[in-house]
């Protein structure tokens, strides 16, 4: 028998520690001694008294130490639940501190966007709001739509204007090609009329013989 099982068993019997085996032991030894005894019957039934009392103590000890195993297997499945209890415990508290991580992620992010709109709505509270946008718009495009008129009118009389320039310059040109065809036409009048009085007078010097002698 290994020494384990010796000292399990010597525990079991010994209980509490209160001397269970070394009391086992003087019964059997007081057992033996009344079975081999011839004493009187008066030693013989104190002796069997005391056995009595010693066995009796003995089934008390070994009804305490039933009891108390059965208590500890009873503490022993309540701790065995509790045990569970808290490890459900650890798990669901595990899994709110995943979720309170993703919630403070969330959070964080909210908090983030919440700042990049204060400072987007500080900026758009700088710029004037919409309707007087869209009637300064409106507006703008009267102006534009009024310009647009008067631009089309303003190329309307230019073009009226190029061409009444163009008709001028036709009627300048004109004009001019007939004065310098009338200049033209005057030199060669006036050229055949220096002609016409060159040979008049050419004629008239040789008729007359007086003249060319004193013309000699």
């Amino acid at each position: 028998m290994a020494d384990e099982e010796v000292i399990k068993r010597r525990l079991l019997i010994d209980a509490d520690g209160t001397g269970d085996d070394r009391r086992l032991n003087v019964l059997m030894k007081s057992f033996i001694i009344w079975c081999n005894t011839s004493d009187t019957p008066e030693n013989t039934e104190v002796m069997h008294d005391r056995m009595l009392a010693q066995i009796a103590q003995c089934e008390f000890v070994m009804k305490k130490s039933h009891f108390s195993s059965q208590m500890m297997k009873r503490e022993l499945k309540n701790y065995e639940k509790i045990s569970e209890m808290i490890n459900k415990g650890i798990e669901n508290i595990k899994n709110q501190i995943e979720q309170n991580k993703e919630n403070l992620l969330i959070a964080k992010q909210i908090r983030r966007n919440r700042m990049e709109y204060d400072s987007l709505a500080k900026v758009i509270n700088q710029q004037p709001d919409r309707q007087n946008t869209i009637s300064k718009l409106n507006a703008l495009k009267e102006e534009l739509q009024q310009l647009e008129v008067k631009s089309g009118s303003l190329e309307k009389k230019l073009e009226k204007r190029q061409k009444d320039f163009t008709v001028l310059m036709r009627a300048v040109s004109e004009l001019q090609r007939e004065l310098s065809d009338s200049a033209s036409e005057g030199e060669d009048e006036e050229e055949e009329a220096g002609e016409v009085n060159t040979s008049s007078e050419e004629g008239e010097a040789h008729d007359d013989p007086v003249l060319e002698m004193d013309v000699s």
